[in-house]
C-alpha cells in the first residue's frame, strides 16, 4: 500500500503552510484550498513536515493499492 497526503477541503484554513513547505505536492484549487497534486513530488520527510505544520490538522495520511 502506498501513503498519500490527503487534505480535507472542509477543514483545510488556505493557510498555504503546506505550499511553502512543500510546494512540489501541494497547491491551491480552482476553490482556494489546498489539494495534493503529486504525491510523488517531495519525499516522505518533506510531507510529514506539510502535515506536521498543518494549522487546523486538515492534512493526512491516505493509503492507496499500488
Amino acid at each position: 500500500m502506498t501513503r498519500i497526503p490527503e487534505v480535507d477541503q472542509e477543514v483545510c484554513i488556505s493557510c498555504g503552510l503546506c505550499i511553502s513547505i512543500c510546494p512540489a505536492v501541494f497547491r491551491f484549487n480552482n476553490s482556494g484550498r489546498s489539494e495534493c497534486y503529486n504525491a510523488a513530488g517531495a519525499p516522505e520527510s518533506e510531507i510529514q513536515a506539510a502535515i506536521d505544520g498543518c494549522p487546523v490538522q486538515a492534512i493526512n495520511w491516505s493509503t492507496a493499492a499500488p
